[in-house]
């Protein structure tokens, strides 16, 4: 055997390996498995880190005194959100279709009760219910209704989107105005962004032509801009951002300590409940602000792994908008995905300086039983798409669960066994 046969024979399993790992990339389940990953890692991630940062806020706010008050809460929603993501998963795309309009309905109804007596304001914005001890956030909802009826809408109008009549009615208008007009009377401009967001990911996917998005930007800018100069309380975020307010027991308390928590965490981070700026000193570390607690405690290895998990989920979404051939998932998986990373962005960039504090949650990973719940719904709808993948349905059924598998090693659990004839 000659000295140049051992090389080119490894060469050839590293291709056969590399082959094989490829395929394995490109079955219909991988897109399922993928969103399912993320999103459990998500969650439970949330969950440690909620309970990590809000346990001195716990403490004095309960009666009970207790560190572990608004991480059981969480875990409550976390498992009420379990529940909706397991049942959405397994609805087919056609009740998807079917439930667009009744939920943009329901979520237009509640966000109206915002302004009776049952409407609550928190931090200046008027955007919560309060029902007894259950205080729910209708936006939230909002935000999946413009997803799914502009996916609803868009793909049964997708031959004649070429005219800007077919677009604006009734989807820009009345829907899309109706909706961000009613959480822009609440002044909530956080969640106006997203929203704005949300639909200019939905018509992008359509196939809009780009220039129709600069006519549409000027009226929402100018909306913008209007709710910016009008309010003190924004116009001093903005002084912040700019550097031109840099008073620590002012506006700038809060952006402040939270880069203290950044580079108190350094590399590597003091370690898990490590954190010194959440007491007392960083303004909700648990919520708005979890980002930095995240960083303070595990470094930049923790700040890395979340970007990596939403980078994550907008691959698995990237995969099923180029894979599906219809257009109804496409346009809904863009819209979801622009919903959860621009929010992710917008929190990010807030807390390490690169935008203005805007008050908008971590998808996933902020307390906040409104927002867990509706992105897990989100993701729930993004498994069912999944499902629908050529092939994706027949593959998950034709794998025995884990606990057939290790039932079937118990002698008498796994049913008789065959004998030969």
């Amino acid at each position: 055997m000659s000295s140049a046969t051992a090389p080119s024979r490894a060469s050839s399993r590293s291709s056969t390996r590399l082959g094989g790992w490829l395929a394995r990339f490109d079955s219909p389940v991988t897109t399922y498995y993928l969103l399912v990953c993320v999103t459990v890692a998500l969650v439970v991630f949330g969950l440690i880190m909620v309970l990590s940062a809000s346990s001195i806020v716990s403490i004095d706010a309960s009666k009970a005194k207790s560190p572990y008050t608004i991480f059981l809460s969480q875990a409550v929603f976390a498992t009420i959100g379990t529940v909706v993501l397991v049942i959405a998963s397994r609805l087919p795309v056609s009740a998807w279709r079917r439930l667009a309009l009744p939920i943009l309905v329901a979520a237009l109804v509640l966000q109206l009760l915002v302004f009776t007596p049952m409407g609550v304001a928190v931090l200046g914005n008027r955007n919560w219910l309060q029902v007894g001890p259950i205080r729910v956030q209708p936006s939230e909802l909002l935000k999946l209704g413009l997803v799914l009826t502009g996916a609803l809408i868009l793909s049964a109008k997708r031959k004649h989107l070429h005219r800007f009549s077919h677009v604006l009615v009734p989807y820009l208008v009345p829907i899309v105005a109706l909706g961000i007009g009613v959480v822009a009377l609440g002044h909530d401009l956080g969640t106006v962004l997203i929203l704005g967001a949300i639909v200019a990911g939905v018509l992008f996917a359509a196939g809009i032509p780009l220039r129709w998005f600069a006519f549409a930007s000027i009226p929402f800018g100018a909306m913008v801009l209007a709710f910016t100069l009008t309010s003190a309380n924004r116009l001093s975020r903005f002084d912040v951002w700019l550097g031109r307010n840099t008073d620590p027991f002012g506006a700038a308390r809060q952006p402040i300590h939270g880069r203290y928590a950044l580079a108190d965490g350094g590399w590597f981070g003091l370690g898990l409940g490590a954190s010194r700026e959440k007491w007392g000193l960083l303004s909700e570390p648990h919520n708005d602000f979890i980002f930095a607690i995240i960083g303070e405690e595990l470094g930049l290895p923790g700040t890395i792994a979340i970007l990596l998990l939403f980078a994550g989920i907008a691959l698995a979404c990237y995969r099923l908008v180029t894979r599906t051939s219809d257009l109804f998932v496409r346009i809904a998986t863009a819209g979801i995905m622009t919903w959860l990373i621009v929010q992710a962005v917008i929190n990010i960039g807030a807390v390490i300086g690169l935008l203005p504090v805007i008050g908008v949650p971590l998808p996933l990973v902020s307390s906040g039983g409104s927002s867990l719940i509706t992105s897990m719904l989100a993701l729930g709808i993004l498994l069912s798409f999944a499902r629908s993948e050529p092939g994706c349905a027949e593959a998950l059924s034709a794998r025995p669960s884990a606990l057939r598998r290790s039932l079937a090693v118990i002698p008498g659990v796994a049913g008789p066994r065959r004998t030969r004839a």
